[in-house]
């Protein structure tokens, strides 16, 4: 089953823009066209997220554990550093 999302022209969705943010929160996705096309959609910040994904470690460590190369040991080297006398 398709679902269908409301729909705004531009100009709609600029003069009642806290009822479009109020319906993406109850309703779900709320596209905004110019000239007929879609061009843009307003969602909830948390659907926002969900699709973008969190900027986290995870998928990081994902990438690395998924590497062909992951049995490299990488070990920078390590050179000794200058220490100062320092006046008490």
């Amino acid at each position: 089953m398709i679902r269908s999302y409301p729909r705004w022209p531009l100009q709609d969705a600029k003069a009642r823009f806290s009822e479009v943010v109020r319906r993406a929160r109850s309703e779900g996705p709320q596209h905004v066209t110019v000239h007929g096309r879609d061009e843009a959609v307003v969602v909830t910040a948390d659907e926002f997220r969900r699709l973008t994904g969190e900027p986290k470690g995870e998928a990081l460590v994902a990438a690395l554990q998924a590497s062909p190369h992951r049995d490299i040991d990488i070990e920078p080297p390590r050179a000794p550093m200058p220490v100062r006398d320092v006046d008490l």
